[in-house]
């Protein structure tokens, strides 16, 4: 096994022990903050591990079919998570609404990762490349700054630190709202671009 792949095995045992420090809160201080901070280097990783495969020549199978299942369940796994700190998010913000947004957005951001994932396996099947967008790499980044923010707001939330966690999850909030505008916006442009692929033969 090359070291991208190792690379991309390490994020995928990262998120058990993300989960596990996210639900240590009531005895460890700061956990939220922590589980952010490992979710953060779990979410580096993808571009560390990229960069060298392609830098190196050591883009292999096993790594295609590895990476992106560690990415959209790291990604899926913290939003799940986010959506059990309702009681901090609408306490730090005071408005319930900003959670529902949330949740909405949460679903149709995981949606649009299945639709995609459908749409490849229809393109795989019928023996079609589809190229990368650009866009799908600002939503992914987006994605997993905002996912951090958020955790690191209701983390200073913990502790005590209540007006710096008001900015900073807003802060995240706004994030979060454009990693949901892209989400859609490069979901729909993949599907446009690539619409061949649902034309019958």
């Amino acid at each position: 096994m090359n070291l991208p792949n190792k690379i991309t095995l390490t994020r995928i045992f990262m998120i058990p022990v993300f989960i596990l420090v996210f639900f240590l809160n009531d005895v460890l201080p700061f956990a939220f903050g922590i589980a952010a901070i490992i979710f953060a280097v779990a979410a580096c990783t993808d571009f560390v591990d990229g960069h060298i495969a392609r830098s190196r020549g050591l883009v292999t199978n096993l790594g295609k079919f590895l990476d992106p299942i560690a990415d959209k369940v790291l990604v899926s796994t913290a939003m799940i998570l986010l959506l059990t700190l309702k009681e901090y998010i609408c306490f730090i913000v005071g408005n319930t609404w900003i959670y529902a947004v949330v949740a909405i957005s949460i679903c149709v951001i995981m949606a649009r990762e299945l639709i995609i994932s459908a749409f490849r396996q229809i393109a795989a099947a019928r023996g079609l490349v589809l190229a990368a967008e650009k866009l799908g790499k600002y939503k992914t980044t987006f994605q997993d700054v905002s996912i951090f923010v958020i955790l690191f707001a209701v983390g200073l939330f913990t502790v005590d630190a209540y007006k710096g966690a008001e900015v900073v999850l807003w802060i995240g909030l706004v994030l979060f709202a454009v990693a949901t505008v892209l989400t859609v916006w490069s979901g729909i442009s993949y599907v446009v671009k690539n619409k061949q692929v649902l034309k019958d033969e």
